[in-house]
């Protein structure tokens, strides 16, 4: 994955499409923001792709921007579409399978949660 993306000191908005192209047959990255806490990551993924089953020791969000995707959270699919949402628990193994090309961004939280 790349440095994290450089923002100017002046308020901006960027199209995420603008950050990222899709690259046939395959799976871009670039990491938007990094700090102790996690990390914020925006995928591009071509139809058909797929991010392999893993677990990680931390919650993590996934933000569909565009495009359909099936993601497997603890052997249960959940399909997912721009505008959704959708939380991978720590320690659940997960994967993706975009079912038409997506974005997504990848909210990586490192801390653990603290009682409410």
């Amino acid at each position: 994955m790349s440095d994290p993306l450089q923002f100017p000191d002046a308020p901006l908005a960027q199209a995420a499409a603008d950050l990222l192209a899709f690259q046939e047959h395959g799976i871009a990255s670039r990491v938007i923001a990094r700090s102790a806490a996690g990390n914020v990551t925006l995928f591009a993924i071509d139809a058909g792709e797929s991010i392999s089953e893993h677990s990680a020791p931390f919650d993590a969000l996934v933000i569909v921007l565009d495009g359909t995707m099936t993601i497997t959270i603890g052997g249960t699919p959940v399909t997912a579409a721009a505008h959704d949402i959708v939380r991978l628990p720590a320690n659940i193994p997960h994967g993706l399978r975009a079912d038409t090309a997506a974005r997504m961004v990848l909210v990586m939280l490192r801390e653990a949660p603290k009682s409410m």
